[in-house]
């Protein structure tokens, strides 16, 4: 990479930022561009000849097209084509070419791949046109014929029909279990079995799904994309239209907010490509508002939890099966119940997953995908086995606190969850907290104190991490990275910035660009450890580079160091004892003959050593929440997040990122759900008037903690862990059993909401876990 993609914008920071060090609170160097809107979005780029589509959506959940009349629409003034499955550019048959790199089993949804209709909501055409306006009005005049058949989107209503999922994503392990759970459970002489219910949670970024596709004079598509993954979608286009990579070039530099939204092709992109090769020319596409309810979702699911301990509150038995909703052409799966195998000591553990289709588009990634509802339904579970015991629930975790992982007996690479426990009930105040429900009163608020632990997997892929050093003293860092509001031009900056010594203004991070070096997708908590450890590796070895360059210059005062002994600091490199021993890397550049040197770094996991651990970020929450009971209205007043995840490099980004992890556990926990009509099976809350979102007057004080944690294991490079999920886990349970200390009415499903709080949860018509076919 010779120097910047002008394209990119790629955002630097303001002079005078300085030096950085691991954990400082550095402002983000991209939040002048975005409050100033200098940052530009998918939908916000612009070429000469731009044509606009708008999707026509599906009115059905299950059948097929009988015929479609695009007359009245292709009259429109400005409209220039309406493409549907009848008319659309050629495209491959096969399901691997679909496959994208996070692709469940099965076969992956195709817009106006035929006649068929698989969920309410599918795009059935796409109105082509001069302008916005022009589209939007002509996609109202598409008639639709349809030959509607039987559909099923009732979860709760066929869990008779569970079953095993096919084979897995990657990255996704079957539960396993220890020990014989039953037997010591039935003899336990303390027990308690729980049902719990999880409605749909869709996805309500501020950034709506959007692609812009700019056709160059030689068919060379460059594609701007919402999306987790420039190479993904790269990768994606060029398969299933059988393009050459060199034909396509995908960019994301900046993404309003996807958190797993993103992390597979989105069906506008299709349908943008196909407009663009039909008809020669840049098009864009974007999704309504209410066309964002109309692909995955976080599943609808059912859980069921049994524990069992000996009187003292030791666990003699865990016991977790989960059933969730996945579409009918593939077997999309979660880790819902393996936490509860890793989370607490225990020596009998059974776990189960099934799946049950419906006429629903599959599911996707949900910030902390499975442990938003699995760690739930175990820690409410928790809360309640310490009630049967009559002892406190946190000192029921650190009863059963497991030193190595219960299923495999792994040690933990690092766990500092005792730390985290001590440091968010001390910051909390939980010693003051009494134990009966009920006991604490405010005005005409009952007020409720609950906790849980939140776990999530600390992740390390593949990257390829480009540093380019040129003689002004400007450090280009380049990897097909993805921020998605996470801050990763900033922590990458600083990792860099700090490695060579360099004040921050003078580093920029590259990203969001499919012709950059490789870089994961940016999902899973995974990107400042690999992409961060890529970084700091190429910037070791251009700090290697360049003391070989200074000892061999002629008359060097460093000649004779050794490169342990030397430091980069301020633009020069000296001795770590003798400041006044120096040279400028503009004078090493010079000696060597040269403006600039490049080098390049292969991140990849220590495997063969990381193997022998159980990798895992921790959290302990503690919640305060106070109840209106005559108007069943819930209140969260105060959460203290404690974390455990590794060495912090930002700690402004970091704190952001739990922060608001929190407020969308909180509106997990108090509102979010999507209200489906069985006899439509559409979904019907698809605007922000009717899908409830916590807002400004729903979240009040907010601390964060982070404890000290240095993991070598999971980052050789930086000793680091992500920060992105683990802030979501746990809270929704947190705050179900601060409800339960605060009213003494145990509600154990999602969303809590004001009905709930009157009469209690609905009734889950399923007293036993279905067999598996």
């Amino acid at each position: 990479m010779t120097d910047l993609i002008p394209e990119l914008r790629t955002p630097t920071a303001p002079e005078g930022t300085g030096r950085v060090k691991g954990g400082m609170p550095v402002s983000r160097v991209d939040g002048r561009a975005k409050v100033t809107g200098a940052a530009r979005y998918a939908a916000e780029e612009q070429a000469p000849g731009l044509r606009y589509g708008v999707v026509v959506s599906g009115t059905i959940a299950r059948g097929r097209i009988t015929a479609i009349d695009t007359g009245e629409a292709l009259k429109a003034p400005g409209v220039i084509e309406v493409l549907t499955h009848l008319n659309r550019p050629k495209i491959r048959s096969w399901d691997l070419a679909y496959k994208d790199m996070t692709a469940p089993g099965g076969s992956p949804f195709r817009p106006l791949v035929s006649d068929r209709i698989f969920y309410s909501g599918q795009p059935v055409a796409l109105v082509v046109a001069e302008t916005f306006e022009a589209a939007r009005y002509a996609a109202q005049l598409v008639k639709v014929s349809y030959e509607e058949e039987k559909h099923e989107t009732d979860l709760l209503a066929t869990l008779d029909q569970a079953y095993k999922p096919r084979p897995m994503k990657a990255g996704f392990t079957p539960p396993s279990s220890k020990g014989d759970a039953d037997k010591a459970f039935e003899e336990a002489p303390i027990k308690i079995e729980s049902q719990f219910y999880h409605g749909v949670e869709h996805h309500n970024p501020m950034e709506m799904f959007a692609t812009t596709v700019i056709r160059g004079e030689d068919g060379h598509l460059t594609i701007y994309d919402k999306t987790q993954s420039s190479q993904n979608n790269r990768w994606y286009v060029s398969r299933a239209f059988g393009l050459s990579k060199d034909k396509v070039t995908v960019r994301n530099p900046f993404v309003g907010g996807a958190f797993g939204s993103g992390l597979r092709p989105q069906y506008q992109l299709t349908l943008a490509v196909m407009a663009a090769l039909q008809l020669k020319s840049s098009v864009r596409v974007v999704l309504t508002r209410q066309q964002m309810f109309s692909f995955g979702h976080r599943p609808e699911t059912w859980q069921k939890v049994s524990l069992a301990a000996d009187k003292d509150g030791k666990l003699q038995a865990i016991r977790h099966e989960a059933i969730h909703e996945t579409s009918r052409l593939e077997d999309y799966v979660e880790v819902v119940v393996n936490w509860s195998g890793q989370l607490y000591a225990c020596d009998n553990i059974k776990l189960g997953y099934k799946l049950v289709a419906h006429d629903r588009h599959s599911p996707i990634d949900m910030r902390a995908p499975g442990a938003a509802h699995g760690v739930h339904a175990l820690e409410v579970a928790m809360d309640e086995l310490a009630y049967k015991l009559k002892i406190d629930p946190l000192q029921l975790r650190r009863l059963n606190y497991a030193s190595v992982n219960p299923l495999d007996d792994k040690p933990y690479s690092t766990k500092e969850l005792h730390q985290c426990y001590d440091k968010g009930a001390a910051r909390f105040g939980w010693d003051k907290r009494p134990l009966e429900p009920r006991s604490m009163v405010e005005g005409e608020e009952l007020v409720g104190w609950g906790m849980a632990t939140g776990i999530w997997d600390s992740l390390v892929m593949m990257a390829r991490v480009s540093a380019v050093l040129h003689a002004d003293g400007r450090l280009v860092v380049s990897s097909a990275a993805s921020d998605i509001g996470t801050g990763t031009y900033t922590v990458m900056s600083m990792i860099a910035a700090e490695c060579m010594g360099l004040p921050l203004e003078k580093v920029t991070f590259q990203l969001g660009d499919s012709t950059l070096p490789m870089a994961p997708i940016e999902g899973g908590s995974s990107h400042v450890t690999t992409v961060g450890g890529g970084v700091h590796g190429a910037c070791e070895k251009l700090q290697k580079t360049l003391i070989k360059i200074a000892r061999a210059m002629p008359g060097s005062p460093l000649a004779k160091a050794k490169p342990k002994d030397i430091e980069f600091t301020d633009g020069a490199m000296q001795l770590r004892n003798r400041p006044d021993v120096s040279l400028r890397l503009s004078e090493v550049l010079a000696a060597k003959g040269v403006d600039r040197i490049e080098e390049k770094y292969f991140m990849t996991p220590q495997m063969l050593k990381q193997r022998k651990f159980t990798r895992a970020v921790h959290s302990a929450v503690f919640c305060e929440v106070r109840v209106n009971e005559k108007l069943g209205i819930v209140r969260v007043t105060r959460v203290v997040s404690a974390v455990a995840a590794g060495r912090i490099i930002s700690g402004k980004t970091a704190a952001s990122q739990v922060s608001g992890a929190v407020v969308w556990g909180i509106s997990q926990a108090l509102h979010e759900e999507s209200f489906t009509d069985h006899k439509l099976g559409r979904f019907m809350n698809h605007n922000y008037a009717d899908y409830h979102v916590a807002v400004n007057a729903d979240i009040h004080d907010i601390d964060v903690i982070f404890a000290q944690e240095d993991d070598r294991i999971v980052s050789k490079q930086l000793g680091a862990k992500g920060v992105g999920e683990i802030g979501l886990v746990g809270v929704s349970a947190a705050v179900s059993n601060a409800i339960f200390h605060a009213t003494g009415k145990r509600l154990r499903s999602t969303p809590i909401t004001p009905d709930k709080v009157l009469l209690g949860d609905r009734e889950i018509p399923v007293a036993e876990p279905p067999q598996a076919k």
